[in-house]
């Protein structure tokens, strides 16, 4: 059985080849490139990562390749970005990535052109098959489960996909790592947006969208300062806004994107009634199972990755989403996933569109 393994440069994709190798299976690794462009210092990470995957398959024996998803990344993910930071929302390409390129384009590729039987990846998640049906499952390892990223996946991904790492600790995948000398063993973990990597943000977006600076104001319009544009704020920052020390000392807070009056409007406390939200409304619902369990419905979700689990009732009708918190909820951000779980199944998610104030 051939396994395609996508291989990113970092020490779980890194594992997940080796365990896959050791199990006995044939294993060709692929390099992925989404992004042309070099960062901040010149460098092209995509080089460095794929100068690693070599290193890593000429350790364990395998054979590897890289395949561009430049344009298509391009075209299908970074453009519907730059337009959902135009309407003033903060998306989550990550999300997209998953469902558009990595468990879309790539694993066509991986099927069709490599001849793989199934792709693996280095994700934290599980996957298992009751009543016909596939499951996607939080990893073993909480801290780094990934399911909140993966949850556009539907049953015809998850048919030809396996994650090797999901049932380890991410200590265990280290150790696993050193113990069998790959080069990733000891690199740091990626941050921040897939295609950015760690360099600055604002600098980053303002290549591409023109900055449009204008006031920051509170809700009864008083002007507390200026912001350099919209797009670079999100509901419920704190830092970066550069007004503090005014009214009661506390900290100010984002709150709302008048995007007809460049307005970004903030609140003082950590408390104010306007940073919380008791229900949203969502579009775009990808269900794993392939259907709802119900019209109707209690389960718990997160608006936001890394977040503990919120207790919500959903209501489902055919093609909005209305979720109703137990209890309220700060700074939930329309452009971003609402993900659903009962117990460790994750059920699915759809994209943030409005959200109700208490």
């Amino acid at each position: 059985m051939k396994i395609v393994v996508g291989m990113s440069g970092g020490v779980d994709s890194s594992v997940a080849a080796l365990l896959l190798k050791e199990r006995g299976y044939d294993v060709v690794g692929v390099f992925m490139k989404n992004w042309e462009e070099k960062d901040a210092s010149g460098l092209c990470t995509a080089t460095e990562d794929y100068d690693d995957v070599r290193r890593v398959c000429d350790t364990i024996d395998i054979p590897y390749y890289t395949v561009n998803f430049a344009k298509e990344y391009y075209d299908s993910v970074f453009s519907f970005f730059l337009e959902e930071y135009k309407k003033g929302r903060t998306p989550n390409p990550d999300v997209m990535c998953n469902q558009e390129i990595k468990f879309k384009r790539f694993l066509d590729y991986s099927m069709n052109v490599v001849g793989g039987d199934y792709l693996a990846t280095g994700h934290y998640a599980q996957i298992d098959f009751v009543n016909e049906r596939y499951r996607l499952k939080r990893a073993f390892d909480h801290n780094k489960d990934q399911t909140y990223f993966l949850c556009q996946l539907g049953q015809k991904e998850l048919a030809d996909v396996i994650f090797p790492i999901g049932h380890l600790s991410k200590n265990e995948v280290r150790r696993i790592a050193v113990e069998n000398n790959l080069a990733t063993a000891k690199k740091k973990d990626s941050t921040g947006i897939c295609f950015i990597g760690e360099r600055n943000f604002t600098q980053f977006l303002s290549q591409y969208l023109p900055a449009q600076p204008g006031n920051i104001i509170d809700l009864a319009g008083n002007v507390k300062g200026t912001h350099q544009g919209l797009m670079y704020y999100t509901l419920g920052q704190r830092k970066g806004l550069g007004i503090g020390g005014q009214g009661t000392g506390e900290p100010w807070f984002v709150v709302h994107k008048d995007l007809d009056k460049n307005d970004l409007v903030v609140v003082q406390g950590d408390s104010h009634p306007a940073l919380y939200s008791k229900s949203l409304e969502a579009a775009d619902m990808n269900w794993v199972d392939g259907k709802a369990p119900a019209n109707e419905f209690k389960c718990m979700a997160k608006f936001r990755y890394r977040q503990s689990d919120q207790g919500v009732v959903v209501r489902v009708t055919e093609d909005r989403l209305f979720v109703e918190f137990d209890e309220s909820q700060k700074a939930v951000t329309p452009g971003q996933e609402v993900v659903l779980y009962q117990g460790n199944i994750c059920l699915g998610g759809a994209t943030i569109d409005s959200v109700e104030m208490i």
